[in-house]
């Protein structure tokens, strides 16, 4: 009698409703991903080195857009919900230009409310903040969320689908197609690239704020009631990480848009088409740890003040150079020491001359290889003398001369 009862608890336990609080919100087949996964490893010297299980990769750095390491970049493929990037990238622009709050009210409807897949199970009619909308996107992978805010900004998904195409066209991303905001649907028309989504994840991280979402290990929402885990393990086991966005479907395969930040450098590791949860992770990581390792972003700038250049017919006799901003190049650690500039001003100028005016040319060169070029311009405006100021200092001469 007593196997009987625990046999007849645990069958009515199974059938009760779990709170949704309780789930792992990335409906995806969750692996036991070993701690080792996320350690640092052996950083290869070259990228020639590489070797990821991932079919299709791409690692680029942000500052600079400098692509490190390709593999099958252009291949178009479906990204799950690594489409999210660049609804949550909308989301943010939105934002910041004032067209929405993070504390304006979304209201779900039956659409949004019918998501299936990653969900945070909203209900027809509730309504939450965009801040936790946006965090319920952005650590959960939340469909349902998804849909609310595309449909709050845009009146419907299928306009905020044309809004999220037309923003993809103006980034460059010319192998990408957008049919829904989530990934959720396996459209054979819905496909991207490692390098499109590379660009996406660039331009979203550009908007430093967004990290206070995207690095959130678990949290909640409803006042606690429901819990939060982010999808990305990267977060909590790899040093430096900052987001981005993780994505599955039995089509697309694991993927995932890995972000990380050291020493003031941050570089964008996307993966497609991983054959595992642990197959993307380790590939993201070991292409992340390549670039820490071996790479370094640097403002190469003359030695020394750059010489006055002398200004005829002016109300000054002279002006200064400037170096506006450096650019900042990407280049192997090993190649640092390497790294040489040469500088090309005018001799002389006449005046007018217009502060910003283009007086020459910042070259930087890497063994003979042209890394990059910065204008030179003029820190100053210098007039052109006049008659009267002519007038003026030939009398100042006759009568005010020297003893």
């Amino acid at each position: 009698m007593k196997r009987f009862a625990l046999i007849l608890a645990f069958a009515l336990l199974l059938s009760v409703p779990v709170r949704a609080g309780e789930l792992q919100m990335e409906m995806e087949p969750e692996e036991d991903v070993p701690v080792s996964v996320f350690d640092e490893g052996v950083i290869p010297t070259d990228s020639g080195g590489l070797d990821i299980p991932a079919p299709s990769a791409i690692l680029m750095e942000k500052e600079t857009g400098t692509v490190i390491y390709e593999k099958n970049a252009d291949e178009r493929l479906r990204p799950a919900s690594v489409t999210k990037v660049m609804t949550i990238l909308l989301i943010v622009e939105a934002v910041d230009s004032g067209a929405m709050s993070l504390e304006d009210t979304i209201t779900v409807s039956a659409n949004a409310a019918s998501m299936g897949g990653s969900q945070v199970f909203l209900e027809e009619g509730e309504s939450m903040p965009l801040r936790e909308m946006l965090k319920c996107i952005v650590v959960s992978s939340a469909n349902d969320a998804a849909v609310a805010v595309a449909e709050h900004m845009a009146g419907s998904e299928g306009a905020f689908v044309g809004m999220m195409n037309a923003r993809a066209a103006a980034l460059g991303m010319d192998n990408t197609t957008f049919t829904n905001c989530t990934g959720l649907m396996d459209d054979p028309e819905h496909l991207t690239t490692a390098r499109d989504i590379a660009i996406m994840s660039r331009e979203l991280i550009g908007h430093e704020w967004i990290k206070e979402y995207t690095t959130i290990w678990m949290d909640t929402i409803r006042d606690g009631a429901f819990g939060l885990s982010n999808t990305n393990k990267l977060i909590r086991f790899y040093s430096g990480a900052t987001g981005l966005k993780t994505g599955y479907t039995s089509s697309a395969g694991h993927c995932l848009s890995a972000t990380a930040e050291r020493d003031g450098v941050e570089y964008i590791a996307v993966v497609l088409h991983c054959g595992s949860s642990a197959d993307r992770f380790e590939s993201a990581k070991t292409l992340l740890s390549y670039a820490f390792g071996a790479y370094t972003v640097t403002t190469p700038r003359p030695e020394g003040v750059l010489p006055a250049i002398p200004v005829k017919l002016g109300k000054a006799e002279c002006v200064q150079p400037v170096i506006p901003e450096g650019k900042p190049v990407l280049v192997k650690k090993s190649d640092v020491g390497n790294i040489e500039t040469s500088v090309e001003l005018c001799e002389t100028l006449t005046a007018p001359v217009e502060a910003g005016a283009i007086l020459g040319r910042l070259t930087v060169t890497l063994n003979g290889d042209v890394l990059s070029t910065v204008d030179i311009v003029s820190g100053d405006t210098v007039e052109r003398i006049t008659w009267q100021d002519v007038a003026r200092d030939l009398l100042t001469a006759l009568f005010c001369g020297a003893e």
